[in-house]
């Protein structure tokens, strides 16, 4: 059984401010003119609730519109739609939307999306209205998750504080498949996760389905997130047992109603591990049923089941080159046991061998370029942001401008396990926005990582983005308060790549912290700067995995030794007394050779390569002039030292409209942003006074010097 969400509070000085509600807080709009508006312009709805999801997308305004306007509009008897206020419905469920003519803008909306109006009906006819005349408000799609998608939409105009005159918003998705990758084991622990436990109760479902997963299902919903994959890629067999399936057939119960289909990753050998058999071949007959069985197991269960993620031959996971067959016979035979069913197959490109060669950045491109025609139509290959690990900054995967006759997925990571983790603010949709627009120049200017990803620019049909998912058992579900608006972020990107990262946060400051202009636009100010900050505190000028080892919390330039090189940081900096950076050009490892020819060209040259990728790309002399006029040991400093300036203004803007904001969550904002300032000069120091020892050279007059001896930081 699902169990019932708990009451809401009958007042909203009674609501504790910690964090829970995320961006669907519906907290009362600030007296003035455009609350008035919408007091008089939403008094009532007609919507046939009926089915599950337009039960759901009523309810959701009724306690959005309770919450922001004082008052709940309400719902209008079937067959009386001319007497209510907003309309809301499908074509086959609503007669006025029917008689409205707008089967042309409903096309273009496909599936998912959705069309909100505002209009007047006389004879059947749509007429723009005047300010002065009466308005309907039109909620209309084509399904009822288009009408679920569409009713959010509308109550973020209302939660931004925008005019209901002259409303037409006409949305769909630019990518079918937007889905949370969830690192969480059947223990409840999460890899990479910083925010608690799982949300999984394993233990107690399937009998019971905690009310959280309905909050996530509406939070997901409201941001257009269609999926979820519910296991970490370091796969355990186990949850593919009949015991566990039905633990996840409660969980895709629960969210199907909200538009989210359930994804699994399956272990490669799971064929030897639960099913007995001798081997995992993915071309001997017996594996190839054995998979085939498993998966109508799976659809008998969960006929909307989405499909597998797969992590293979990469960090010690199995996989077909076990058995010396290449990615695409493991892709393709399972792609075959879901085929049937429509359902689909994410391979992911992050891989490198055990033996560690010249430079391991090549390896997946290396490994799944010449593979490149061979996946069955159902496999979509999941590539990196970037061609390492989920970096502060990276160059775009080159792969992206390489498989054309493979659908490619993006994967970017949201629980910033290289970005500080659940302490420091980074808002990511300035790095989400990066690699979307990146330009890969294959064929031409104009083919960006976007229209890649989206299936337009090689007309494929599949299309899908992924983002490793930051969402815990903590109270305000991702660590802390700021974390939060990278979840929204890669919701609303997901959605449509073309939003700006600073409009996305206007909406979430809004909707998750308050109206009150001050606090918006210095809130806006410090996220849109916060990443740039913390690249020129950890990993400036291109240096890239200078975090401590395995944790990765901290900086740990100095680590080397272990079981592989790659997994140090000395093998990406390369500092020796003469320079510092990674040869990746004609004279070095040569992985620039990857990107399209105008793209190489660009990154290869000292002249033409961004200042952001210099140490990516090219070894550096520490005495090296930059286009700043510093040399590069001075450059270094510099930006080191931007981003602590950087980290301390954000303690002391916030400070500023602290007062402003509930009293939990300006203090529990502070304090992490008391450590960033504070860690970002621990990163500073550690990090300079290690690379001094190689450049030997003092720092420029009026910098501030380390607090400590490099051997207090080792």
């Amino acid at each position: 059984m699902v169990m019932a969400c708990a009451p809401r509070a009958k007042s909203q000085d009674a609501v504790v401010e910690d964090g829970y509600d995320l961006w669907l807080r519906y907290r009362a709009l600030p007296a003035g003119e455009r609350l008035d508006e919408y007091r008089e312009a939403l008094r009532s709805m007609a919507i046939d609730t009926t089915s599950p999801t337009r039960k759901i997308a009523a309810d959701e305004l009724r306690r959005a519109l309770g919450g922001l306007i004082g008052r709940e509009p309400e719902l209008v008897a079937g067959g009386a739609e001319s007497r209510a206020s907003i309309v809301i419905g499908t074509p086959s469920s609503s007669p006025l939307i029917a008689g409205l003519g707008i089967s042309a803008n409903l096309e273009r909306a496909g599936t998912e999306g959705f069309v909100i109006d505002v209009v007047q009906v006389i004879d059947n006819r749509k007429w723009r209205l005047s300010d002065a005349s009466r308005r309907y408000i039109v909620i209309a799609a084509n399904t009822n998750i288009g009408l679920l998608h569409g009713t959010f939409a509308f109550i973020r105009q209302l939660q931004t504080g925008r005019t209901l005159r002259k409303l037409y918003i006409e949305s769909a998705p630019r990518i079918s498949r937007r889905i949370l990758n969830h690192w969480d084991n059947l223990d409840r622990t999460v890899e990479r996760g910083y925010a608690g436990k799982s949300i999984w109760e394993w233990d107690a479902l399937p009998d019971t389905v905690s009310p959280r997963i309905i909050d996530y299902a509406r939070a997901n919903a409201s941001i257009g997130i269609n999926g979820t994959v519910l296991t970490n890629v370091n796969a355990n067999a186990t949850v593919l047992t009949a015991p566990y399936l039905a633990k996840v057939k409660a969980i895709a119960d629960a969210l199907r109603p909200y538009g989210i289909r359930v994804y699994l990753t399956a272990r490669f050998s799971a064929p030897i591990d639960i099913g007995k058999l001798a081997t995992a071949d993915p071309l001997d007959e017996n594996v190839r049923r054995w998979w085939k069985e498993k998966s109508e197991e799976i659809y008998r269960a969960i006929p909307d089941f989405g499909g597998f993620l797969v992590k293979a031959n990469s960090e010690g996971q199995p996989g077909p080159q076990d058995y010396h067959r290449t990615h695409a016979d493991g892709a393709n035979m399972l792609a075959d046991a879901v085929a049937s069913h429509e359902g689909i197959v994410i391979w992911r490109a992050f891989v490198y061998s055990n033996e560690v060669p010249v430079d391991r950045i090549r390896q997946a491109y290396d490994e799944f370029t010449p593979l490149d025609g061979q996946f069955r139509p159902n496999v979509m290959v999941q590539v990196k942001n970037g061609p390492l690990d989920f970096q502060p900054r990276e160059p775009f995967h080159p792969l992206f401008g390489a498989m054309p006759k493979t659908p490619l997925a993006l994967e970017l990571q949201v629980t910033k396990e290289y970005l500080g983790q659940d302490t420091h603010l980074a808002y990511l949709a300035p790095l989400f926005k990066e690699v979307l627009d990146a330009d890969t120049w294959r064929p031409g200017e104009g083919s960006t990582v976007a229209k890649v990803i989206d299936g337009s620019l090689d007309h494929h049909r599949l299309s899908a983005i992924a983002g490793v998912a930051n969402i815990g058992s903590d109270r305000n579900w991702t660590g802390s308060h700021f974390n939060q608006a990278n979840w929204y972020a890669f919701g609303r990107l997901a959605w449509d790549y073309t939003l700006s990262a600073g409009d996305i946060a206007d909406e979430w400051i809004r909707a998750t912290l308050t109206h009150d202009s001050t606090v918006v636009s210095t809130v806006r100010s410090m996220m849109l700067g916060s990443r740039e900050a913390l690249v020129n505190y950890m990993t400036p000028l291109g240096l890239v995995h200078i975090m401590g080892r395995n944790h990765h919390y901290g900086p740990g330039p100095w680590v080397e030794g272990g079981g592989r090189a790659d997994w140090t940081a000395v093998y990406y900096h390369r500092a020796d007394t003469l320079g510092i950076g990674f040869d990746r050009t004609s004279t070095g490892s040569n992985a620039v050779a990857q990107y399209a020819p105008h793209v190489r060209d660009i990154f290869a040259s000292r002249a033409t390569v961004p200042d952001e990728y210099l140490l990516w790309f090219h070894r550096v002399g520490w005495n090296e002039r930059m286009r700043s006029g510093r040399t590069l040991w001075n450059e270094l400093v510099y930006r080191y030292s931007a981003g602590v300036d950087s980290a301390r203004a954000m303690e002391r803007e916030w400070n500023t409209v602290a007062p402003k904001v509930d009293t939990l969550r300006a203090r529990e904002i502070g304090d992490f942003l008391e450590i960033q300032a504070k860690e970002a000069k621990w990163w500073r120091d550690a990090a300079l006074s290690y690379f001094q020892t190689f450049s030997r050279q003092p720092f420029p007059p009026g910098v501030e010097p380390p607090a400590h001896p490099l051997d207090f930081y080792l």
